[in-house]
């Protein structure tokens, strides 16, 4: 049995599109460098009230608010202007600030370097 031109070359596509795609890591599950922006931070008005996965919020806890990644991820973030790091928990949901691509708790700021500025450019690599 031979197979013509056009049935190959859809084999051939086909199979590279399943190693190509088998072969990459879904972003919440990668490690590494996943996105540098603006890092806020939120504290008191917000201590006690609960998260978006239900936990209540701490200021004083290492934990953060993303996007889309799940709870209970954990990522370093690297303050650029300091090259401090700290590892958060993905607990709530946010930013809703255009522009900003994590807000950090008042205790993870602080540890970086970003309490007192209010915000500041990051590098958010996932590590759990």
């Amino acid at each position: 049995m031979t197979l013509s031109k056009k049935t190959c070359l859809f084999i051939l596509c086909f199979v590279t599109t399943l190693m190509v795609t088998g072969c990459s890591t879904p972003h919440h599950a990668s490690y590494g460098p996943t996105s540098s922006g603006m890092a806020s931070w939120y504290g008191r008005e917000f201590h006690g009230r609960r998260t978006a996965s239900g936990d209540r919020f701490d200021m004083h806890a290492l934990t953060a608010a993303h996007r889309k990644l799940p709870f209970g991820t954990k990522v370093e973030v690297t303050n650029l202007k300091t090259g401090r790091k700290v590892v958060v928990r993905i607990n709530d949901r946010g930013p809703w600030t255009r522009g900003r691509i994590i807000d950090l708790s008042y205790a993870a700021a602080q540890r970086i370097g970003l309490a007192r500025a209010g915000s500041g450019k990051v590098l958010l690599r996932v590590v759990q």
